[in-house]
């Protein structure tokens, strides 16, 4: 049996192995993708985002427990940064969703950043296809949490959840031209703290502001208690029904499917300039007549995709 038909089967190892093909871009892993795509489609993605040290891994850790009550199959992506020097990524959010490791009915997969931008992985899309391929009915997409680069989480998720804490003062006014408007549901994290009524109410007025058809809700959650955690699933559960009775579901997963093939092109032209020699070479040399002002970017590029249509 192939990797493929144990993954079919529902073989957790087979699941791991794809994804690690994935992330390591082991070859003919695309020949894989293709044959499970037709599969997938059924999953709910939920992305989750917000400020580092918010509480983003426990709050996961406890929506995920609330959906496993129903039986339901959960898979969760929880995107770590990587660091610039050595390349390892922290990968701390198994250790704040230890019990869930022993759940059959959850797959949990840290992924490092590697560098790439928008707070996913760039792997990300593909282990939601290999999940989705494996059975999972909700799949969740913790991002690193790094600020306005984080948009790229509205891209994969059909419902994104932007978890805030109190006392970010004038750091929500900073981060409101980007994050905020991405969330299709807030939660005010830590609530027990003190602030967290006056943080709701800086994010409510701000969405009052908003001129979208869908007014996201605020929840005053605390997930290290576990208060009104089944709360904000109702609400997520709310925009999800939006999304079917107003058709907007297909139309937004039309969109981020086309941001999809947009970013495999991207990476497709950039290995071929990178990882072809004589290009690579070709890029060296207009690099260099660059730094030197002899040529400008805007021809070296164009001299590169005309080198690339050959």
């Amino acid at each position: 049996m192939d990797l493929v038909e144990r993954l079919f089967a529902g073989d957790k190892r087979a699941c791991a192995r794809l994804i690690s093909h994935v992330e390591n871009n082991v070859n003919g892993v695309n020949e894989d993708l293709k044959k499970i795509y037709k599969e997938t489609g059924k999953a709910y993605v939920i992305g989750i985002t917000g400020p580092p040290g918010s509480g983003k891994s426990t709050l996961t850790d406890k929506l995920v427990k609330l959906l496993r009550k129903e039986g339901k199959k959960i898979g969760i992506i929880a995107v770590d940064p990587t660091s610039p020097f050595t390349g390892g990524a922290i990968l701390g959010d198994r250790v704040r969703m230890g019990d869930l490791n022993t759940d059959n009915g959850v797959f949990i997969r840290s992924m490092g950043a590697r560098g790439h931008l928008g707070g996913l992985s760039d792997a990300t899309s593909a282990a939601v296809t290999v999940l989705d391929a494996y059975g999972c009915e909700y799949i969740f997409l913790e991002t690193v949490g790094v600020g306005q680069s984080e948009v790229e989480v509205m891209k994969r998720a059909d419902t994104t959840l932007m978890v805030m804490v109190p006392g970010l003062g004038d750091d929500i006014q900073a981060i409101k031209a980007g994050v905020m408007e991405i969330g299709n549901v807030f939660a005010v994290n830590k609530s027990d703290r003190d602030g967290a009524k006056r943080t709701k109410r800086e994010i409510d007025m701000m969405l009052d502001f908003s001129k979208k058809d869908w007014r996201p809700s605020v929840t005053l959650v605390s997930a290290l208690k576990d208060e009104n955690v089944d709360i904000l699933l109702e609400k997520i559960f709310e925009h999800r029904n939006y999304l079917l009775e107003s058709n907007l579901y297909h139309l937004e997963r039309k969109a981020n499917v086309k941001n999809e093939i947009l970013a495999l092109v991207r990476k497709e032209i950039m290995e071929r300039v990178i990882n072809n020699d004589e290009k690579h070479q070709l890029l060296d040399e207009l690099s260099h007549k660059v730094a030197l002002r002899i040529e400008n970017p805007y021809t070296a590029s164009e001299i590169i995709i005309e080198e690339l249509k050959k």
